[in-house]
């Protein structure tokens, strides 16, 4: 039975927990606050197998899943990966491209699991979207369109787009398989905190299939809880609303057909795509346990990981320059 590490049992921490615990793993449990600490061994966890230390228990454990401050995720895998350890890393790896390159190449240099949660690549309705785009059933792509926003806390060890885009852009490099050539943002700062709490993204794809268009908005104010992505073709498009637990897409048979010199709209069939009800968090947890133990490469990797830091500093200078900023593929 594979011996976990869980450091972190803040608000996302504590999801994490009550997964592994259903998970076939010897479970151990860090977290700082011991107050936080307690609930782990409310439910069960043994008072041997907790403390406030995580380096407490680095030698008697197989792997570490890292929930904890994105300002810490550098140096907490890094430990981890030196000592020989498998490690699962909450989005965004690291909060700078270059220190998540270094722990890509640690990864690779030490052989070892190093598993980033950008947990919407483990979405029943995505691996169906990332199926139907690379099968062309969309025909030729044109737009990825995106909106992770929604009335909530901010966080505060980074912006919106560290929070939040960086999920869709993620999920666009897996459509795509590949990374924009260009990005453009802006950004604002609502509340005064000296980070973006509004975003608007724009990510230039060029393919062998022709320019892609990605746009993510993200922000903290809009009421309710919008998590919506929308694909368009010039065959088919689709809608979908990772809220809804089932029939998460929607596809539409839409096309602009010349008539002369116009172009017509035609509408055409709308149908919905059944997603078996899965969680993610599960899927991606439970992935992570199958590449310990079969040394494949996880689904999101140390180099996805890497590639959307990169592409959000990309974002982050275009903000600041008010320029299209130029990204080497």
């Amino acid at each position: 039975m594979t011996k976990v590490m869980l450091i972190g049992l803040g608000r996302w921490g504590s999801n994490h927990l009550r997964v592994l615990r259903s998970l076939p793993v010897e479970l151990f449990v860090a977290e700082m606050q011991p107050a936080q600490l307690e609930t782990a061994r409310k439910l069960g966890v043994d008072e041997a197998h907790c403390t406030t230390n995580f380096r407490d228990f680095l030698n008697n454990v197989d792997a570490a899943v890292v929930v904890t401050p994105a300002t810490s995720h550098f140096s907490i895998c890094r430990e981890f990966l030196l000592a020989g350890k498998e490690v699962f890393v909450e989005k965004p790896i690291t909060l700078k491209s270059s220190e998540a390159r270094d722990l890509a190449e640690l990864a690779d240099r030490t052989n070892r699991i190093l598993q980033v949660g950008h947990i919407f690549r483990y979405d029943t309705a995505s691996r169906w979207l990332r199926e139907a785009i690379q099968n062309a059933r969309f025909g030729r792509l044109q737009i990825l369109r995106s909106n992770f926003s929604g009335f909530k806390r901010p966080r505060n060890d980074s912006g919106v787009m560290f929070a939040d885009a960086i999920h869709f852009i993620d999920l666009f490099n897996y459509f795509l398989s590949s990374t924009p050539n260009r990005v453009h943002a802006i950004t604002k700062d609502f509340l005064g905190r000296g980070m973006e709490d509004a975003s608007l993204i724009s990510l230039e794809y060029d393919t062998e299939h022709g320019p892609i268009w990605g746009l993510v908005e993200t922000n903290y104010f809009l009421p309710g809880k919008v998590r919506d992505l929308t694909v368009i073709g010039n065959e088919l498009s689709a809608v979908c609303d990772f809220n809804v637990a089932q029939y998460k897409i929607k596809t539409f048979q839409n096309k602009h057909v010349k008539a002369g010199h116009d172009f017509k709209a035609q509408e055409g069939t709308l149908n919905q795509v059944e997603c078996p009800p899965e969680e993610p968090l599960m899927s991606e947890l439970r992935a992570f346990l199958d590449s310990v133990q079969t040394r494949q490469a996880p689904l999101a990797g140390a180099w996805d990981g890497y590639h959307s830091v990169r592409i959000l500093e990309a974002a982050m200078e275009s903000a600041s320059t008010g320029r299209t900023i130029a990204l080497e593929s």
